[in-house]
């Protein structure tokens, strides 16, 4: 006999336990509708456990199967599929619009790097104190960034002034 943390007990949303059960095997063949009573039994006699499949329905489905290795199955499913996402990253590199000539280059390394391995590039340029009378400055910096990385980027978001910041989006080459 199977000891209380693995009975099994069948019960709709008002806790009601149900009497009768539509039952299926191991083998995935409809046996019929049983009594709950039966249900367990037979799950008992067969080293498996008994698990409500369609509580909706009327009556219950429940289905004969090992629960652990079920679950087991359903996480390797999951993980598949989870490796096969690709995963969006968004890097971000952040100017001045007074940007040295190396800083530019190295720079503009990063964003080459980060665009090559599919990577979405987030480009902002901040703006202190006086820099904020030519935000045109840092529109025509992140334009010609765009210029020289367009064989490995693309466009996604022209730049838009954001307070004290102006920022683009730029995204792989498909």
């Amino acid at each position: 006999m199977r000891d209380r943390a693995n009975e099994v007990r069948i019960r709709i949303n008002d806790g009601i336990t149900v009497p009768q059960v539509r039952l299926i095997d191991e083998k995935g063949e409809q046996l019929g509708i049983k009594p709950i009573a039966f249900a367990q039994e037979y799950a008992a006699e067969h080293n498996l456990d008994l698990v409500e499949v369609a509580a909706q329905s009327d009556p219950p489905v429940c289905r004969i199967m090992n629960y652990s290795k079920y679950r087991y199955e359903l996480e390797l499913k999951a993980k598949q599929a989870r490796k096969h996402q690709s995963q969006i990253v968004i890097k971000e590199i952040k100017f001045r619009p007074k940007v040295g000539v190396h800083d530019y280059e190295t720079k503009k390394g990063h964003v080459v790097r980060f665009l090559q391995h599919k990577d979405k590039v987030k480009v902002t340029i901040m703006f202190r104190g006086r820099e904020m009378v030519h935000p045109e400055r840092g529109e025509m910096l992140l334009l010609r960034l765009a210029e020289d990385v367009k064989e490995f980027g693309i466009i996604e978001s022209k730049p838009l002034q954001d307070g004290r910041n102006m920022v683009m989006m730029l995204g792989p080459v498909k």
